[in-house]
């Protein structure tokens, strides 16, 4: 691992729904699933079908000690959890953290709950990892590792959703899915999450001509991440939560127009790595 970069790498960009076939293969089909490398330590954020190859990617790279941020639990946002190998293997230590459910369901139990007869085989206690299940309230500024700092916050979506800021080495990655906006507006929230940030990852499931017909479904358009990035001084914009239905032909159009708008946008693919030399061993 190399001390001196702040690696992000997309192992799923998917919403709502994993995806196959030839016409979804340069952006990929997997579900929400973020790794982050702040020097050694290892961060991952949901859970979504693009885990389990995360899961391999560890195991093969010997990482045996990380941590796991839910933004929230919906289906496509947790489902290769039952997958994910390293949580059967006993070498293996996973913290897992939660704070969209804060007062009403612990991390613990969402896991519990979701890992059990019916809705799968077996329960729980066939995971042979250390799992510390840790919880908190939106807002909190959680310390998970020496030098990483991750500041939290709550995003406008259906049974709530947490959105985060990771700070270490003098650069900021933000995670912004699932978020719906008000016409119009722009979300305070947000932008104290993404201001001055190296990278802003945000929902753009639908374009603006969309959203009328799906108000209310929590998500948001390419065109709102550009003018959130824009306000807050951000200088990249992955675009993520792609709709399952948007082919790679569409994808590309999109991301075009989103460049055309915003130099620093892209739409982000299943595989992709971005590296950040780090600025100092100081969060900000």
């Amino acid at each position: 691992m190399d001390d001196d970069v702040f690696l992000v790498k997309f192992w799923g960009v998917r919403g709502s729904i994993s995806v196959s076939g030839p016409e979804f293969s340069r952006y990929g089909g997997n579900t929400i699933c973020i790794e982050m490398r702040c020097g050694k330590h290892t961060l991952l954020f949901d859970a979504g079908s693009g885990l389990p190859p995360a899961g391999r990617a560890l195991r093969a790279s010997g990482v045996t000690d990380f941590d796991l941020f839910f933004t929230h639990c919906h289906y496509d946002h947790i489902i290769g959890l039952p997958a994910f190998k390293p949580i059967y293997d006993r070498s293996v230590k996973v913290r897992l953290w939660s704070g969209h459910l804060a007062g009403r369901m612990t991390t613990q139990q969402i896991v519990d709950e979701f890992m059990r007869p019916p809705w799968f085989p077996v329960r729980l206690d066939v995971c042979k990892a250390s799992l510390d299940y840790r919880d908190f309230v939106s807002g909190d500024v959680l310390r998970p590792r020496e030098g990483v700092v991750i500041r939290t916050g709550s995003l406008t979506h259906p049974g709530g959703c947490i959105g985060y800021r990771v700070e270490w080495g003098g650069r900021v990655v933000a995670v912004i899915t699932d978020t719906e906006h008000e016409p119009g507006k722009l979300d305070q929230a947000i932008l104290d999450l993404i201001e001055d940030a190296d990278l802003v990852i945000y929902d753009c499931t639908y374009t603006e001509e969309e959203m009328e017909r799906y108000r209310g479904n929590g998500h948001s358009t390419w065109q709102q991440g550009v003018k959130l990035c824009e306000a807050a001084g951000a200088r990249e914009l992955a675009l993520v939560h792609h709709d399952p239905a948007r082919t790679d032909e569409e994808l590309g159009e999109i991301e075009k127009l989103a460049k055309d708008r915003f130099a620093g946008a892209f739409a982000a693919r299943d595989g992709q790595t971005l590296e950040y030399p780090i600025l100092s061993h100081k969060a900000r």
